[in-house]
């Protein structure tokens, strides 16, 4: 039985059938309308699906886990069980469209590379946002989790937008993102000045030309723009 999640679609339900769909999952302590701010600037051609977290936090605030925000710090075990859960909700919607792409702001960045590593086949790209990638060492509930061979040989189409000074994602996990997104995407990566912890309308623009020509043109490249 899948999962039950909040969502806004941006099609109704008989507009969405074989359209291709964007998944965009947002940060701690936000909400699914957090993200659809960028939809009006994104390919038309898709339809987008923000999901909000099953974890409330207070009025209007949800996370996937719970995260210490000082240090960032989080049970892997949970973190893991929050994948599941979201892949139980994909599997419900993703035979209705042509493709299934992921985009993740800050801790939904989090969450869109680990549904990536656990089955690449199932995506056509991913975008993340201000955000990182899990890291599996020293942690039982992840040890042998996360296919990364097999991301490594899809290459599939991955966009990470930042600030390099964003001022709440810790080196060590920037770190960590840089070495595994090396290894294992073909990666598009830009940096913005003064983005901050937050999206800025260049990166959208950026967006969209990634999301047209990886998925509607099946031609994306891999770059590093400053």
């Amino acid at each position: 039985m899948a999962a039950e999640y909040d969502v806004v679609w941006t099609r109704p339900e008989h507009e969405r059938a074989d359209t291709p769909l964007v998944v965009m999952l947002h940060g701690y302590g936000a909400h699914e309308r957090d993200l659809l701010s960028m939809v009006p600037a994104l390919p038309e051609e898709f339809t987008y699906a923000s999901l909000r977290a099953p974890v409330q936090m207070g009025p209007g605030a949800y996370t996937w886990f719970h995260l210490d925000p000082e240090r960032l710090a989080y049970s892997s075990a949970e973190a893991r069980s929050a994948v599941e859960d979201l892949w139980s909700w994909i599997d419900a919607v993703r035979h209705q469209h042509s493709s299934v792409t992921l985009l993740g702001f800050s801790m939904g960045m989090a969450m869109a590379t680990s549904l990536l590593r656990t089955r690449p086949e199932a995506f056509a790209a991913a975008v993340g946002l201000s955000g990182f990638a899990v890291d599996p060492a020293g942690s039982a509930d992840l040890a042998g989790y996360f296919d990364d061979d097999a991301l490594a040989a899809r290459q599939l189409p991955f966009f990470w937008g930042r600030d390099q000074e964003d001022p709440i994602i810790p080196a060590e996990y920037i770190d960590y993102t840089h070495q595994w997104a090396n290894r294992t995407v073909k990666l598009t990566k830009v940096l913005y000045a003064g983005a901050g912890h937050g999206v800025v309308p260049q990166e959208v623009s950026h967006i969209g030309e990634f999301l047209t020509a990886a998925v509607l043109r099946g031609s994306a490249q891999p770059s590093s723009r400053r």
